[in-house]
C-alpha cells in the first residue's frame, strides 16, 4: 500500500487539494496522511468549495494538527511514498526552502527532503518576485517536483472541474499512481478530431 502525505496550506486553490484527495480515496491501495494549516482552513469556506472541515477530514485516512510537532510524518523513521503540498503558500515554500520546520507541514517536508524521498510542491501565486523564484529554484535542485496549477487546453476542457482534474493526473502521474482521468494528450490527429467534434 502507498502511503501519500498531503499537506494544504493557505493559498488560494483549495479545490486543487480536495480533488487530489477525492481521487486517492477511492484507490484501496493508497494511504492518505492529511495536515491542514489554519490559512487552509480558512480558505476551505472563504472560496466555497461546498466541503465543511469535517468532510475534508473524512477523505483522509490519517489527519493531524499543524501544531503537532509528535505526530508520525514529522519523523524520518516514518516511511512513506510521497508527501504533496497542495495549494502551496509562498511562506509555505520560503520555510521548507530554509528548513524552518516551524510547522508540521514544514517539518514533514522538511524530513522527506532529509530521507530523500518525493516532494511535490504546487504552488499558488502570481506574478512571483524574485524571492519566490529562488526559494523554488533551489528546491527544484534538491529533487522537488515544481508542478504549479498551469491548465492545458489542448484537451478542450468545458468546465473549472476539467481544468482542476487535468492538474491532478499530473499530480498523480508523479506519484506513479493509476488513474483514469482523461485528457491526456494524444497527438495532433486525436487533437483535430476534438476540434472537429467540438465545432459540430
Amino acid at each position: 500500500m502507498k502511503k501519500i502525505v498531503i499537506g494544504i496550506t493557505g493559498a488560494s486553490g483549495t479545490i486543487y487539494a480536495l480533488d487530489l484527495l477525492q481521487r486517492l480515496a477511492t484507490n484501496p491501495d493508497v494511504e492518505t496522511h492529511l495536515v491542514m494549516s489554519k490559512w487552509a482552513k480558512e480558505n476551505l469556506a472563504l472560496e466555497s468549495t461546498g466541503y465543511k472541515l469535517a468532510d475534508v477530514k473524512a477523505l483522509a485516512d490519517y489527519v493531524y494538527d499543524e501544531r503537532d510537532m509528535g505526530a508520525r510524518i514529522a519523523s524520518g523513521s516514518f516511511q512513506h511514498d510521497g508527501m504533496v503540498i497542495v495549494p502551496a503558500s509562498m511562506k509555505s515554500i520560503a520555510s521548507i526552502a530554509t528548513g524552518l520546520g516551524d510547522t508540521l507541514i514544514g517539518r514533514a517536508a522538511d524530513v522527506t527532503l532529509k530521507e530523500r524521498r518525493q516532494l511535490i510542491i504546487v504552488p499558488r501565486e502570481s506574478p512571483f518576485n524574485q524571492i519566490h523564484l529562488e526559494n523554488m529554484l533551489k528546491l527544484s535542485r534538491m529533487g522537488v517536483d515544481i508542478i504549479p496549477p498551469i491548465p492545458a487546453f489542448y484537451n478542450h476542457p468545458k468546465t473549472i472541474a476539467d481544468l482542476i482534474k487535468h492538474n491532478t493526473m499530473k499530480l498523480m502521474d508523479h506519484l506513479h499512481i493509476p488513474t483514469d482521468i482523461d485528457g491526456r494528450w494524444d497527438g495532433m490527429q486525436s487533437a483535430r478530431r476534438a476540434l472537429q467534434n467540438d465545432d459540430k
